[in-house]
């Protein structure tokens, strides 16, 4: 650093003699992501598996000071036909938040993706189910269903809160308050936000509660720690899984005769959806959602599109249909 301010080397000839390998600078990177921006561990995985593809494909000796323009167009033009332009556009923007990080703390003189284009994403429409439909998979589990209380309370929580299925695995018991009927949700980039809920989804969480208390038990009877917190248990008495519920939701809206598959996604697709349908503010379904960017939530209103024609072509005088 002395040389360097003493001005017998220039700014690249100082980043040349302390450059750092790709690979390392990653590390440094991951957590960083995971102490200061607290990014949950799914994020923070996704974005070192997509620097892990970038450095294989420079080559795993690269230091990333030789980084240029040229490597990081090679390595987005290399993605196309094999990806998607929404994932190409993620791994670009993974890259673009990994120089930027190591550009201010001068592992680099310069961010080589900042004249590198995003491609042109497809219109995103999510998937929704209508409102007879939402209620067929709300009264599908049964009694010959295990699990029935539970997923009865999964379902109509998902619905209920437009939760993202890893928000809803995470939650805990304390999360939920009974009487102010809200719900306390961690989002992306651990971010709280309090979110109301409907009596019939506390009632469904109530009714379930008795059988989690017994499969905590039965785990200490099997020698095993209790899980004292966790909302939604397995069969063993451990936290649910995102893997388990999505298989769940999927298999009961197969029994539902929904011809398209359903994932918790679709439940939170269809929440906002149903809102704004029913005239709710764009920005009052941003907050519910979590969505930092009032762009993202501005998906849904190409879904009430249809909706609003049926309105105008009933109600406006000058409607043909009038």
């Amino acid at each position: 650093m002395e040389l360097q301010q003493s001005g017998i080397l220039s700014n690249s000839q100082y980043l040349k003699l302390t450059c750092l390998k790709m690979i390392k600078t990653t590390c440094e990177f991951t957590r960083w992501l995971e102490t200061e921006k607290q990014y949950s561990p799914h994020t923070v995985e996704g974005y070192r598996r997509d620097l892990e593809e970038f450095t294989a494909f420079l080559g795993k000796e690269t230091e990333i000071c030789a980084v240029d323009v040229d490597g990081v167009r090679g390595f987005v033009a290399s993605l196309f036909g094999r990806n998607s332009s929404t994932s190409v556009s993620r791994k670009l923007s993974a890259l673009r938040t990994f120089f930027r990080f190591s550009r201010k703390r001068k592992l680099i003189a310069f961010d080589p993706t900042q004249t590198v284009k995003s491609p042109k994403l497809a219109q995103y429409i999510p998937t929704f189910l209508t409102v007879d439909e939402t209620f067929g998979l709300l009264e599908c589990p049964c009694e010959k269903d295990r699990f029935m209380l539970r997923d009865c309370a999964i379902l109509e929580l998902l619905y209920s809160s437009g939760m993202r299925v890893s928000e809803l695995v995470s939650r805990n018991l304390e999360d939920l308050d009974f009487e102010a009927e809200m719900v306390t949700v961690r989002g992306k980039g651990d971010k709280e936000r309090i979110v109301p809920v409907g009596r019939p989804a506390l009632e469904a969480v109530a009714s379930w509660l008795p059988q989690r208390q017994q499969l905590m038990l039965d785990r200490v009877k099997r020698g095993g720690t209790p899980e004292e917190r966790a909302l939604f248990l397995n069969g063993r008495g451990s936290r649910l899984t995102s893997r388990s519920v999505e298989r769940s939701v999927k298999s009961y809206g197969e029994r539902a005769g929904i011809p398209q598959v359903v994932t918790p996604h679709a439940l939170r697709h269809s929440f906002a959806t149903h809102l704004l349908e029913m005239g709710a503010d764009l920005r009052a379904v941003q907050e519910l959602l979590g969505h930092s960017s009032l762009s993202t939530t501005q998906h849904y209103t190409h879904l009430t599109l249809d909706h609003l024609t049926e309105v105008y072509d009933k109600a406006h005088p000058l409607s043909k249909h009038s």
